[in-house]
């Protein structure tokens, strides 16, 4: 077995071991309002996320092949897919260690910086920064600012299209709506989050030397990646569900099924329109509070809000110094 083929076959392990975290560690953001409000049972809503995640990552080529060819520029040989696996375990560290303190932050960002903190210290690699401040950088502002405006508008318009509604009918009615979007933003996160590993692999596959294509994605990179990312879902990540569900403010089933509603419409325009990789955690946070601000600004829980927000700023740069840490000691190994 040669050098190449056996680090090629540890960043995929390893890009493996990211997308499940990716998926127990987001989970909450597909299901965390639909659980809080008891539209759905917590392993429903898991399975649910699961099948809509698996179902989602065939729709993602867009956002895969942005991962694979947009980002950095790695060196040549088996160095460059070091510079891979350094800036994954980046990645996969910074999931964990957020994950501990329930925070949901953004594991797209972790593993773009993880990237680039690991290219950074690469002989002849370089970061291509245009692409990253307009694929990374601006969707990472404008997503939650979007998401929070929207959630904000959807929600009004809810409160004055049933404004004569009897309460318990209406959140009944949504609950059994929330089935809906739901299974809405798990497609979403599908989108997003499985094609990001699918461009990873696609990275190494390009790099070491076992196709041609930068931007071809195998059948098989769909279904593995599709599978580790619904099987870390349906593991489900607690601590994040009950700070998104609980914590930021008190949802109920028309607040719950406006904020799935705007997250999964801004996660299927960037996917599908922009091929832009945008996090699913920015935007469904950001649409719960914009949907909670519209009862009093007070209902939203802003210490938590800022919190995340501090979470959210720092994940680049921290992931990027772990990638860092983890390329000067796996170096020698791909050297």
């Amino acid at each position: 077995m040669s050098a190449e083929l056996v680090a090629v076959i540890a960043v995929i392990v390893v890009a493996m071991a990211f997308d499940y975290t990716n998926g127990f560690h987001d989970a909450a953001n597909a299901i965390a309002t639909s659980i809080s409000t008891r539209a759905l049972t917590p392993r429903v809503a898991l399975a649910l996320a699961a099948v809509g995640n698996f179902v989602g990552a065939h729709f993602g080529a867009g956002v895969a092949k942005t991962v694979g060819d947009g980002l950095v520029t790695l060196p040549t040989g088996v160095g460059s897919l070091g510079v891979v696996f350094a800036g994954v375990l980046g990645a996969i560290a910074w999931n964990l260690i957020t994950w501990y303190f329930g925070l949901p932050s953004s594991s797209s960002h972790a593993l773009f910086g993880g990237l680039v903190g690991a290219t950074l210290l690469a002989t002849g690699g370089t970061v291509q920064w245009l692409n990253i401040v307009d694929k990374v950088i601006l969707p990472m502002v404008l997503s939650p600012v979007v998401g929070l405006l929207l959630g904000y508008v959807v929600m009004l318009a809810i409160l004055w299209i049933f404004r004569k509604g009897q309460p318990g009918k209406l959140n009944r009615g949504f609950r059994w709506a929330q089935t809906a979007s739901a299974a809405a933003m798990s497609v979403g996160h599908g989108m997003q989050d499985a094609a990001k590993t699918m461009g990873i692999i696609v990275l190494a596959l390009f790099t070491g030397g076992y196709q041609d294509d930068k931007t071809h994605i195998p059948g098989w990179v769909f279904w593995t990646s599709a599978t580790m990312l619904a099987l870390g879902t349906y593991a489900g990540g607690w601590r994040i569900i009950r700070t998104l569900g609980r914590k930021i403010i008190d949802l109920g089933p028309p607040e719950g099924f406006a904020a799935e509603i705007v997250a999964s419409a801004v996660l299927y325009f960037n996917a599908l329109v922009l091929h832009a990789p945008i996090s699913t955690t920015h935007t469904i946070t950001s649409a719960i509070m914009g949907v909670g601000a519209t009862k009093r600004l007070s209902a939203v829980r802003w210490n938590v809000a800022g919190n995340i927000v501090v979470a959210w700023i720092i994940t680049f740069p921290a992931a990027a110094a772990i990638a860092c840490l983890a390329y000067l000691i796996v170096r020698p190994i791909f050297g």
